[in-house]
């Protein structure tokens, strides 16, 4: 393995729920349970809402290696809640109508979070994928960001796994993109003239009340306020642990392939950007999404395989090269997280067969 690749890691969120969909109380149970039985490959934390859990690996290098303990991690996690009666659900929204509304996790700084914020803080039910890059410091990683703004949609397709919701078919890929985009503090970041300019929105939030702490910034790429990375935040919690590694290998290629070239950020106001990513969030990776290049829609496979080809060198260097074609071309042929949640629901046109093809029928 070359030294010189950058490591990465993968944090994702789940539901916790009972056999029909409903969400449970018992996430900090089934996450302090999977913690005490598991083998200490990654870690498991506790969520903003009592029905999720959330895993996250370690410091990784290879593809095998992020698969092997995102594979674990769910393997932990899900044995415990079934211990319990219950199921782990990788979607990023309920599929299911919830009978009982959702409650905050009992941590200080959450609960203030309810209260400061209200319903945005209550009715947050999403499960997300996050991928951290390493990066050298913190004026690299505004560069990079500047970069791979373009790409956000492309990524958003990847792991797109929220098509239905309370019940229905939403018409979306990921319904999740849009429910979390109601905090103020989310949404594609702007191109960042310099770092001081990155600082002074995130001040100017602070003072107004918009976020509470820096552990609100909830950019879809943002720095990372705990490691020296770049923390991809736009994605659906995968259906997968494979789908979760591709956008990670994807994201690394990203981030590398711009630490390489000295050539400025493109032009691109937050405004088409966010156009962009709501056709992409509309789609998913079956459908069509809008060219980073420019901006005309093709194939969201055509846009993928040119994000491929650019990262090419910086995917070969990490030994991704392969996996990333051969996962690419499997997940549009077998159709993405949202493609497959719509097959289940037609077919029994019922939200608890999506929670069924999900949890593996557990």
């Amino acid at each position: 393995m070359n030294p010189d690749v950058l490591t990465f890691g993968i944090e994702e969120e789940f539901f916790v729920v009972d056999r029909h969909g409903q969400l449970s109380q018992a996430g900090d149970d089934v996450v302090d349970a999977a913690e005490a039985a598991g083998d200490g490959q990654g870690e498991l934390q506790h969520e903003l809402n009592r029905s999720q859990a959330e895993t996250a690996t370690g410091v990784c290098r290879t593809h095998a290696e992020a698969l092997r303990q995102l594979s674990g991690l769910r393997r932990d996690l899900g044995r415990a809640a079934r211990a319990r009666g219950y199921r782990l659900l990788p979607a990023g929204a309920p599929p299911v109508s919830q009978v009982d509304p959702p409650r905050i996790t009992p941590n200080p700084r959450y609960q203030r979070m309810a209260e400061h914020f209200g319903a945005t803080a209550w009715t947050s039910l999403t499960c997300g994928c996050h991928v951290h890059v390493a990066i050298p410091d913190k004026e690299s990683g505004i560069r990079v960001l500047g970069s791979v703004r373009p790409w956000l949609p492309a990524l958003l397709t990847i792991t797109a796994n929220s098509a239905i919701s309370d019940g229905y078919d939403t018409g979306y890929a990921s319904w999740r993109y849009h429910q979390w985009s109601r905090w103020p503090s989310a949404g594609p970041p702007p191109r960042f003239g310099s770092l001081d300019e990155y600082e002074s929105i995130v001040d100017g939030w602070l003072r107004s009340g918009a976020i509470l702490d820096r552990g609100m910034i909830y950019w879809d790429v943002r720095l990372s306020e705990k490691q020296p990375t770049l923390e991809f935040r736009i994605s659906d919690v995968a259906a997968t642990p494979g789908e979760a590694v591709l956008l990670g290998v994807l994201a690394r290629g990203l981030v590398t392939t711009a630490l390489a070239d000295d050539a400025p950020p493109p032009k691109l106001s937050n405004e088409v950007l966010r156009g962009r990513l709501w056709r992409a969030s509309r789609e998913g990776v079956t459908g069509c999404c809008p060219h980073p290049r420019t901006g005309d829609l093709e194939p969201a496979k055509a846009v993928l395989d040119d994000l491929i080809e650019l990262t090419a060198p910086a995917l070969e260097a990490a030994g991704d090269l392969d996996f990333a074609r051969d996962a690419t071309a499997r997940l549009v042929a077998e159709g993405g997280g949202a493609d497959r949640q719509r097959r289940a629901f037609a077919e029994r046109n019922r939200a608890e067969a999506v929670v069924d093809l999900l949890t593996g029928g557990d």
